[in-house]
């Protein structure tokens, strides 16, 4: 097929997947993301499935007492505890438990060794200093920043489009009172207002994405204008007015299709400042509730706890891979983006 009969975005697509190292990063990425998302699968201290004495049983899904599996208490199963597996395992029982037998927040309680302890067989990449499973924690905490970051990612793409869109295309009055604002609100202290609400408010991940929400447009709004402001003065958008559209279809059909190129670019970058961001004030206390997985927290534990290399090692290592994938897609996405790059 000739390049010319080829659709721009299929031109950008095929421009971007020959940059293997852009293309293999995504790739990656995307199976993180899935893998973070079947985390209760992967990584769970409950078995997935239960056959005993002739019944199929799902922990993964529904409680069940000790007393039905041969314990003594009417209480939630442990199924770590020694006297559990060995009910449910043997003569024709079995029992299918996800490849790490650790969730979010279990605590091996019979742990070799102290606290935070090392690799071993049982936890791999061994324990934080409240003896909670660290590959456990660190999928989970992946999973809540990736969220957090796509979900910190939209709300700011969408405002800044808005604004950004409302200044370029009308410009004037209404682009200088916008630029005024922006600069004001810029100026406001984010830091000392995220310690300020956290002092006022209990933590929590909706609180937080708000806050940030509040500071994150104003980056995207400034590239957004500066399109804006440049394509409005184009033909077809003389041609449109001249045809009776509104100032709404014009920015919808015309103008906002062409304005799009540095939002795309931008969004692993995005992602990569709100991954950290949220590290950052987590690593402070000011980011999610207590008890909640997080990068940060372990990062912290690795300060206090320098003699537990493991904890400072494995989550700098997930953190670090995670930033360098957005780090090179987004670039093997400006490139592909470029139009003095396209194909001969």
């Amino acid at each position: 097929m000739a390049a010319e009969s080829l659709s721009p975005s299929r031109r950008a697509w095929l421009r971007f997947k020959k940059n293997r190292l852009g293309y293999w990063s995504l790739v990656v990425f995307c199976l993180l993301v899935v893998l973070s998302l079947l985390a209760e699968v992967v990584s769970n201290d409950r078995p997935l499935v239960v056959r005993y004495e002739g019944k199929t049983y799902f922990p993964i899904v529904q409680d069940h007492a000790e007393t039905v599996f041969g314990g003594d208490f009417d209480t939630p199963t442990d199924y770590l505890d020694p006297f559990i597996q060995e009910q449910i395992t043997k003569g024709d029982n079995w029992a299918l438990f996800a490849i790490n037998r650790y969730g979010a927040n279990t605590i091996n309680y019979f742990a070799e060794s102290p606290n935070p302890a090392g690799p071993t067989r049982a936890n791999w990449l061994g324990t934080d200093d409240r003896g909670r499973d660290l590959l456990a924690q660190l999928i989970y905490g992946f999973r809540v920043s990736v969220l957090f970051a796509l979900a910190l990612t939209a709300i700011g793409v969408v405002l800044g489009v808005i604004t950004g869109a409302i200044q370029g295309f009308f410009g004037g009055k209404t682009d200088l009172a916008f630029q005024r604002f922006i600069e004001i609100w810029g100026s406001m202290p984010e830091l000392y207002l995220l310690i300020i609400f956290s002092a006022v408010f209990a933590p929590s991940v909706g609180l937080l994405l708000v806050l940030l929400s509040l500071f994150g447009w104003m980056g995207l709004s400034d590239y957004v204008r500066a399109e804006f402001l440049r394509n409005r003065q184009l033909d077809y958008v003389r041609a449109a007015r001249a045809m009776g559209l509104t100032n709404g279809q014009i920015i919808w059909r015309h103008v906002l299709p062409n304005s799009l190129t540095p939002v795309v670019t931008f969004l692993p970058f995005r992602m990569s400042a709100a991954i950290l961001a949220l590290t950052s004030l987590d690593f402070l206390g000011l980011g999610v509730p207590p008890g909640t997985p997080s990068l940060g927290e372990l990062l912290s534990q690795g300060k206090n706890n320098i003699d537990a290399w493991w904890i400072s090692l494995s989550t700098f290592a997930v953190l670090v891979t995670t930033l360098l994938l957005l780090t090179f897609m987004g670039d093997a996405l400006r490139d592909a983006l470029d139009p003095r790059k396209a194909d001969r």
